[in-house]
């Protein structure tokens, strides 16, 4: 088949799809949006830009991506059996209607919900079939539910400490409850390593959390997850679809300690694994890592990997 993955990959996980998709002997192309930087001409367009997005709901960022996107696809000769895009919204509705003339069938996978990015809802037309991973969009919009994805599995549990725990997050999470799972952590004596992207530097003297200002490769990501025995799951405001925490954790033989609740609602849940905790008081109880780890049968593994993921957009 011919495939193309459109998508806004500054994270590192799209590119998984696209060596699993090149690794079953298609025909895979990629573009990254995200490696296309717009930059306002002058600072009139930058004021115009403002007044686009609190007045008309437009963007000129949208615009430009949608029209690079296009011109990738102008370049390549074949019609497309697939083409898979995830970040839909951030490409202008004009222009995200028009994938579907380069292929066969146009698929969205959407891991943000709509409370979050409403501009969602104005490129769900623009699709053949869109999933999400928001059980509770779906419902709502008539969408297939789809959850994250399992990239980077690991055949065997290796030896490892046990009682430790790592979290990689962005700026945008909720400082507060950062700091009082840090606190709880120490309580307890479990090591931890926390790091939050952090641009500005606005968390430079903080000394509970690691700040840095520059994305760290995934690769590098998975080095620090190897180290530890638990990861830490920070669900966003108003969001319960799965993140890729929950799904590194699956991969890598991991404990998971998250403030998600609706996870209690999959078949991987085992709460000798899984330590839900309440955002709004977190505590975390020690006897949670004296627990043994349980295996998660390999037929329920199989369903997240990229290879069982994949397999239903084709």
């Amino acid at each position: 088949m011919k495939i193309t993955v459109i998508s806004f990959d500054n994270w590192g996980f799209n590119q998984k799809i696209v060596d699993h998709i090149s690794e079953e002997g298609h025909e895979v192309h990629h573009i990254d949006f995200s490696k296309f930087k717009y930059k306002y001409p002058n600072v009139l367009f930058k004021a115009y830009n403002f007044i686009l997005k609190s007045f008309f709901k437009q963007n000129l960022k949208t615009k430009f991506y949608g029209k690079q996107i296009l011109n990738e696809l102008d370049q390549n000769p074949n019609k497309q059996d697939l083409i898979l895009t995830i970040k839909g919204d951030f490409i202008a509705p004009e222009f995200a209607s028009k994938i579907k003339k380069y292929t066969k069938k146009s698929t969205a996978f959407f891991n943000d919900n709509i409370k979050r990015c409403p501009k969602i809802i104005g490129v769900l037309d623009c699709f053949d079939t869109v999933y999400s991973f928001e059980k509770e969009d779906c419902e709502k919009y008539n969408l297939r539910h789809k959850t994250n994805f399992i990239y980077n599995f690991q055949e065997k549990k290796e030896t490892e400490i046990t009682k430790s725990v790592f979290n990689i997050s962005s700026y945008g999470r909720s400082l507060e409850l950062i700091t009082k799972i840090a606190t709880e952590l120490r309580k307890i004596n479990i090591p931890y390593k926390i790091i939050i992207f952090d641009k500005k530097r606005k968390l430079k003297n903080n000394t509970l959390v690691t700040s840095v200002q520059e994305t760290i490769p995934l690769e590098e990501v998975n080095n620090q997850i190897k180290k530890v025995g638990c990861l830490l799951d920070l669900q966003r405001k108003n969001q319960s679809g799965l993140s890729f925490r929950v799904f590194e954790s699956l991969g890598w033989h991991k404990k998971l300690i998250t403030t998600n609740a609706s996870i209690r609602n999959y078949d991987f849940y085992n709460e000798n694994n899984i330590l839900i905790i309440d955002p709004k008081n977190p505590i975390i109880i020690s006897d949670f890592f004296e627990k043994p780890f349980v295996e998660i049968p390999q037929e329920i593994i199989e369903k997240y990997k990229l290879s069982g993921w994949f397999n239903e957009f084709i």
